[in-house]
C-alpha cells in the first residue's frame, strides 16, 4: 500500500515536471509575413497594411543571385522599408560573402539577421559581427544541411531558421523531410530563450504539424497575400489569424 502511494506521487511528479518543462521551452507562435510574395512596386504600402492588419513581423529576403538562383533586394531597400515596419523587421541573407554586407544591414535596421550555415567558412565570425552590433542573431539551415554545427554556437543564437524549402524562389511546396529535422532541433534548443523558425512552404494546412514539431516562428508568404492587396488588406489580417490559430491548435 505505502509503495503504491509513493509510486503515484513519484508518477505525478514525473508529469508535472514535464509539463512545466514544455511551458517553459514554448515560444509565442509568430506568423512573420515574407514581402517577397507582397507586391513588389508597393512595399512600403504593403509593410502598412501587414502591420495594420497585426503583423509583428515583417520577413526580408536578400538574395543576391550567386548563393541563390535569384536577385531580390539589399540594403537600400531594408531601409526604404524600416520607417513602413512597426515591429520586427526579420532580414534573411541569402548572400555570399555575407560578412560585407552585415555592417550596410545592420544600419539599415534590421532587427534579426539570418546567415546561412552554407554561406561561407566563418560562421562564428558571422553571428560575433551581429552580437556586436547589438542586433539578434539567426542562423539558416538549407534542407540538404545537417545540424552538428548548431551545439557550436548555439549559445550566439537568438533564432534558427529551418529552411523547409530550396532556398531562393517564393512559391513552393514545403519538403516533408524537414519537419524530422524541426523536431530534432528543437530537443536541441530544449528551454533556452531561442526561436526556431520554419521558411518555405507553410500553409493553413501545415501549420499545426510545424507548431506540433517545434516551431515557433512561421514565414509565411503566398499563404497571407492571396486575395488581397494593400488597398484591401483585411484578408491579409484573416489569412495570419486562421494560421496562428491552427499553429496554436497543431501544438495543444
Amino acid at each position: 500500500m505505502q509503495y503504491s502511494i509513493w509510486n503515484s506521487l513519484f508518477n505525478l511528479t514525473r508529469k508535472l515536471r514535464t509539463r512545466l518543462e514544455t511551458t517553459m521551452s514554448r515560444r509565442d507562435i509568430i506568423i512573420a509575413p515574407s514581402i517577397l510574395a507582397a507586391d513588389f512596386a508597393a512595399f512600403g504600402a504593403e509593410c502598412r497594411a501587414l502591420c495594420a492588419q497585426g503583423a509583428t513581423w515583417v520577413h526580408v529576403d536578400v538574395m543576391d543571385g550567386h548563393f541563390v538562383p535569384n536577385l531580390t533586394f539589399g540594403a537600400g531597400m531594408c531601409a526604404a522599408i524600416r520607417p513602413h515596419v512597426t515591429g520586427v523587421m526579420d532580414v534573411h541573407l541569402m548572400v555570399t560573402p555575407v560578412e560585407t554586407i552585415l555592417p550596410a544591414i545592420a544600419e539599415a535596421g534590421a532587427d534579426m539577421i539570418t546567415v546561412h550555415l552554407e554561406a561561407g567558412p566563418h560562421l562564428h565570425r558571422s553571428l560575433q559581427a551581429i552580437k556586436s552590433m547589438r542586433k539578434r542573431a539567426g542562423l539558416a539551415i538549407n534542407p540538404g544541411s545537417g545540424i552538428d554545427a548548431i551545439p557550436h554556437v548555439l549559445d550566439m543564437l537568438d533564432m534558427i531558421c529551418i529552411m523547409t524549402v530550396n532556398p531562393g524562389f517564393g512559391g513552393q511546396t514545403l519538403i516533408p523531410a524537414q519537419i524530422e529535422k524541426v523536431r530534432a532541433i528543437k530537443q536541441l534548443i530544449g528551454t533556452r530563450a531561442v526561436d526556431l523558425q520554419v521558411d518555405g512552404g507553410v500553409t493553413l494546412q501545415n501549420a499545426g504539424t510545424l507548431a506540433a514539431a517545434g516551431a515557433n516562428v512561421l514565414v509565411v508568404g503566398s499563404a497571407i497575400f492571396k486575395g488581397g492587396s494593400a488597398l484591401s488588406p483585411e484578408s491579409y489580417g484573416a489569412n495570419m489569424r486562421n494560421i496562428h490559430a491552427a499553429a496554436e491548435a497543431g501544438r495543444g
